[in-house]
């Protein structure tokens, strides 16, 4: 039983948010008898979220593991007691953080005391580790290729850690797959690596598991514990903040979080898909403070800086990439970096698997499954393959049904065009005669489909990739 629920749990971390794993799926206690699995969770709170939007992610992958869907019952168990030390950080003020790039031969002092008799009620598994260690970062700035489209973020980001940025806070937009994560994760690395300070509080995370502990908090009336634990950091990386839209209680929040870091010297480092002056449903309040520090944009690599990064890539592999090939990669992939990078991984895989050598034949034929000619996606295309995919007319999508499936499509439409073209949201509105705030909404709505691996975002994903394979090219 408890070798079935643990392969189960392996596939969830791997396609659900990590998250949304921690908070929801990481605290259950499974019981597997038979073809039914009955899971048990702290309370009625969770349970009940879990049955109404996880239970389809945890069947799936239970049916990989045991061969067969099983029957699924979600309920809800008692609290227990728990003893946990209590641990109280306490370090001397000052205006600024004090956290800089260099190593220094001060630090500031710490003193930590514990009461491991203090038994509190269990909560809600919404803790993260409060010191976060260089081990648990996946990039950094070494790693990060730099290009005209990208120069002006990586400077600004490198400067925060430096205390050379003349301001605390970095706004980093971009189309998704173009670099604000890894420069996120890259200047949390690098304070935590070479901070004065032995252990500098820096806390990483979505807006949507912002949003997540905020609700939890409220719910289990913890508040203080919340803001306490977001409010004294030395350095906040907030990604996503285009899911705050339209949410005015977690707008609240995190406006006055900004306000008591921005107040107190710390480092903040947001990132969206879209532009602050983009955001529809924002406080003009956290607008105005999104904009009070460096903004930086992100925009297409161009062939010059796609070449670089496969031959980076390539020479992290240990792979010796011809240089027709790479040219031929670099001419042909565009749209984001996270396509060169699986291009270019599945085309060395294709190699080690046939044990031959990388030719110009096999990129070819790798090249068919992702590059595409940018002229031909251009929104009459976009439209036309969204309304075969989703057997529609364009009267159909035109229209001003809400029906879920017309929604989905004309999302899928937004979200293709922003990737594909250089349409503004307005432009893109304009098409079905949507405010640009309806775009916006819709292309973040999908976003999170998609990430979070719902059934319907899976849909969508495959969808997406079989629109973009129409527009291929082939070998001449």
């Amino acid at each position: 039983m408890i070798d079935i629920w643990g392969q189960i749990r392996e596939i969830l971390q791997e396609s659900l948010n990590p998250g949304i794993f921690k908070v929801w799926i990481s605290p259950l206690q499974a019981e597997v008898d038979g073809t039914t699995i009955r899971l048990t969770a702290s309370n009625d709170f969770v349970a009940s979220w879990v049955r109404e939007r996880l239970v389809n992610d945890i069947a799936e992958a239970a049916t990989s593991v045991m061969g067969e869907r099983p029957a699924i019952t979600v309920v809800a168990g008692a609290a227990k007691a728990v003893a946990r030390p209590k641990v109280q950080v306490l370090q001397s003020a000052a205006p600024k953080s004090g956290l800089v790039s260099e190593p220094q031969t001060a630090s500031a002092p710490v003193t930590i005391s514990t009461d491991a008799k203090r038994v509190v009620q269990q909560q809600l598994p919404v803790e993260r580790t409060l010191v976060s260690k260089a081990l648990d970062w996946r990039f950094d700035f070494d790693s990060f290729v730099v290009g005209p489209s990208n120069d002006l973020a990586f400077a600004a980001s490198q400067g925060i850690t430096r205390d050379s940025l003349s301001c605390s806070t970095l706004f980093l937009s971009s189309a998704p797959g173009l670099g604000k994560t890894h420069l996120m994760q890259a200047v949390g690395g690098q304070l935590c690596k070479h901070s004065n300070r032995v252990n500098p509080k820096v806390e990483y995370l979505t807006a949507e598991e912002f949003a997540t502990g905020l609700v939890t908090s409220l719910k289990h009336r913890d508040t203080d514990r919340f803001k306490a634990r977001y409010r004294d950091v030395d350095l906040l990386l907030l990604e996503d903040v285009h899911f705050l839209q339209g949410k005015e209680r977690m707008q609240d929040e995190v406006l006055a979080t900004i306000k008591s870091l921005q107040s107190r010297g710390s480092r903040v480092v947001l990132s969206s898909s879209f532009a602050p002056r983009d955001l529809k449903d924002v406080d003009n309040q956290l607008v105005s403070r999104f904009c009070s520090g460096f903004l930086a944009v992100i925009d297409k690599p161009d062939f010059e800086t796609r070449r670089d990064i496969l031959c980076k890539k390539a020479r992290l592999y240990q792979v010796d990439l011809p240089e027709n090939v790479t040219d031929l990669l670099a001419e042909n992939i565009h749209s984001d970096v996270r396509q060169i990078e699986s291009c270019l991984h599945n085309l060395i895989l294709k190699a080690r698997i046939l044990n031959e050598q990388i030719s110009m034949d096999m990129a070819w034929d790798v090249i068919g499954h992702y590059a595409s000619r940018e002229v031909v996606m251009n929104m009459d295309s976009i439209v036309r393959c969204v309304c075969s995919c989703f057997d529609l007319s364009f009267d159909q999508l035109n229209s001003r049904s809400r029906k879920r499936e017309l929604v989905t499509a004309r999302n899928t439409i937004f979200y293709l065009a922003r990737k594909h073209t250089d349409l503004s949201l307005k432009q893109i509105g304009l098409q079905f005669n949507r405010r640009h705030s309806t775009v916006l909404k819709g292309i973040t709505n999908l976003e999170r489909e998609m990430s979070r691996s719902t059934p319907t975002g899976r849909q969508v994903s495959n969808t997406v990739k079989m629109i973009e394979k129409n527009g291929r090219i082939s070998a001449p």
